[in-house]
């Protein structure tokens, strides 16, 4: 996802001599396709992740549409009070742009690991927060950030993720897309975890259960007509993210559901509100919290039997 979002990212600041890229001393690898390309419009800012939103937020605020990108919670938690109080306050057209969401780093422990960091964004009002699931949703959402009015939150998987789409029409912020249709249960996804569900799928097609499935790029502003539509049709909902269900995507699912009487229970799968006690790779964690393939199924069966 990460070079998909510089690829695309280049694109668009070669036509947009308003586009700026801030660093805060990370990505070289990544980034050297854009800094070569763009020059005057880059600035690594050091290790300094809440002057870099500082900055972003000055530059925004003089007319330019700044992404400023970091790994894990560097970019996100570390400067909260600056992307509240520097750029939300101000609808300032800042793109906040996180590498590694959920256990990506998890090797490094959990000051690296991204798993409050939805919750926390979506609090934050005039914030939209945007989890791509694929290097095809990463492209489109990039180009769609660029445009959208104020502060957004992007949150990336590393690379290597499994390719959903062969392409997207009319990708827009706040719009879900549907992958295939279903009966009886549906599942809803945001971010790279989706390419759990397509190992979750194959253990309920061996019972005979062919889920509705939706993946969505936007937590918020959340799809409530998706939500609302599948929540009359079908028995249950199970929302999928590899992040805290307290405050999260599920969480959000949650919100609009309760709002009116609907025929479908909700399962929200992630993360069980702990901090990871353990340190592996990405796979092992979402083994060991139950947010792998074979521990989603399992956890929709056991709902379903009940």
């Amino acid at each position: 996802m990460r070079d998909a979002f510089v690829k695309i990212l280049v694109e668009i600041a070669k036509e947009n001599k308003n586009i700026e890229l801030i660093t805060g001393d990370l990505g070289f690898g990544v980034l050297k396709p854009y800094w070569e390309q763009c020059p005057d419009q880059f600035t690594n800012a050091g290790i300094a992740e809440q002057n870099m939103t500082g900055i972003a937020a000055g530059m925004a605020l003089e007319g330019k549409t700044v992404f400023t990108y970091s790994i894990g919670n560097f970019p996100t938690l570390r400067c909260l009070e600056q992307i509240r109080n520097d750029c939300a306050y101000h609808k300032a057209n800042v793109k906040v742009v996180c590498v590694g969401g959920g256990f990506v780093y998890g090797s490094l422990g959990m000051s690296h690991q991204a798993t409050e960091d939805i919750a926390i964004l979506r609090a934050l009002p005039d914030v939209a927060v945007v989890c791509p699931g694929d290097i095809v949703e990463a492209e489109e959402a990039t180009k769609a950030i660029a445009t959208y009015p104020g502060t957004v939150y992007l949150r990336l998987g590393r690379g290597g993720e499994n390719r959903i789409h062969d392409h997207i029409d009319n990708f827009q912020i706040g719009k879900a897309i549907k992958i295939h249709d279903g009966e009886k249960i549906a599942i809803f996804s945001t971010g790279a975890i989706f390419e759990e569900i397509e190992s979750a799928e194959e253990v309920l097609k061996s019972h005979g259960i062919i889920p509705v499935v939706y993946t969505f790029p936007t937590v918020k502003p959340i799809d409530r007509e998706v939500i609302e539509k599948i929540a009359d049709e079908v028995d249950l909902i199970a929302t999928c993210e590899e992040h805290n269900i307290i405050g999260g995507f599920g969480s959000a699912v949650a919100e609009v559901m309760a709002e009116k009487r609907h025929k479908s229970t909700l399962l929200r799968i992630g993360i069980h509100d702990a901090y990871s006690i353990k340190v592996g790779n990405q796979k092992y964690l979402r083994q060991q919290y139950g947010i792998d393939g074979p521990a989603i199924a399992k956890q929709i069966l056991e709902t379903l039997n009940k």
